[in-house]
């Protein structure tokens, strides 16, 4: 069935929970996980003062960032004993980054939660799952 599976992680609960089901669900198929998190460009204009930052401690933060995230999927995989890559992307639409790793990866499904922004901004960013299911001929399994 399929043997590769992109699973996508923004850190939040859902996505975690979504983390640990689509380990446990590529086990049962015996598939390898791909992990990604997506990270937006460094822009140079900030809201405050104290919120700007330079490029390379930007990169530097975002890396960090990603590592966290991603250990957090590498342990899942390696609890359910699967073959795991994680992937750092950097795109300001994370649905197209999401939907470019699964190609340029290979993979066979997107296994991803059903929403990871909450309130005023989901509403007015949409949701990213919306748009993986709206943009891409891969299947998609969505997690709640």
């Amino acid at each position: 069935m399929y043997k590769h599976i992109l699973i996508p992680t923004d850190g939040s609960d859902l996505s975690i929970k979504a983390i640990k089901e689509g380990s446990a669900f590529a086990k049962s198929l015996r598939a390898k996980v791909t992990a990604v998190t997506v990270t937006p460009t460094f822009h140079a204009i900030a809201d405050e003062p104290m919120m700007f930052t330079t490029m390379q401690e930007y990169g530097k933060d975002s890396a960090a960032r990603a590592k966290k995230l991603l250990d957090v999927a590498k342990s899942a995989a390696k609890a359910a004993g699967i073959r795991f890559e994680g992937v750092h992307a950097v795109n300001d639409q994370p649905f197209a980054a999401i939907i470019s790793t699964a190609r340029k990866k290979g993979c066979d499904l997107i296994f991803m939660a059903s929403h990871g922004r909450k309130g005023i901004a989901a509403l007015i960013l949409g949701s990213e799952t919306t748009k993986v299911l709206t943009h891409t001929k891969i299947p998609v399994l969505v997690c709640r």
